[in-house]
């Protein structure tokens, strides 16, 4: 087929072969548009679900609602996080260290009634409370520990209850 058009540019083309591209291109388009449509179709079906019953200004509102709850719980949490930080302070200076012994202070007393108590703080300060039980009565003192140390003395059992407050293995009663 001869077409006087591309003659006159001076090329050398079949139109059915034109014609053809063209016929392609339009299917591909075509192809491309009905993608686009039911993309469309989808986003409004959601548009419509989530502006149902709203207006535009009433949902603005809310937006900015959701922004100052937004800011309000950053503040709590600021302050949340400044409390957990004091306490966390506060609890190095609880007793959480403890370390018990009991043990016959005399052999004529049986039962375990003497026991010795470490009390330790996260600091390994504290003390040691002794109590020994024996047939005329009960005798109680304590003894000042820092940095795991006493500047006074100790004796056996208050020495395991401070080596067992110091690991953390809390009691032996054998």
């Amino acid at each position: 087929m001869d077409s006087r058009l591309f003659d006159a540019l001076g090329m050398d083309i079949d139109p059915g072969i034109l014609f053809l591209i063209m016929f392609i291109m339009i299917l591909v388009f075509f192809i491309i548009l009905i993608f686009l449509i039911l993309k469309y179709s989808r986003l409004k079906v959601s548009y419509e679900a989530f502006m149902s019953g709203r207006q535009a200004q009433s949902l603005e509102s809310e937006i900015l609602s959701l922004f100052n709850d937004i800011d309000r719980i950053k503040k709590i949490t600021e302050k949340n996080k400044r409390d957990i930080s004091f306490i966390i302070d506060d609890l190095k200076e609880t007793y959480q260290r403890v370390g018990i012994v009991k043990y016959d202070a005399f052999k004529e007393m049986g039962g375990k009634l003497s026991f010795s108590i470490a009390l330790l703080n996260d600091n390994k300060t504290g003390f040691i409370l002794n109590s020994v039980h024996s047939s005329d009565g009960c005798y109680v003192y304590t003894k000042e520990i820092v940095d795991g140390k006493s500047s006074v003395s100790l004796g056996d059992e208050e020495k395991k209850a401070l080596m067992l407050a110091l690991q953390g293995d809390s009691t032996d009663f054998s």
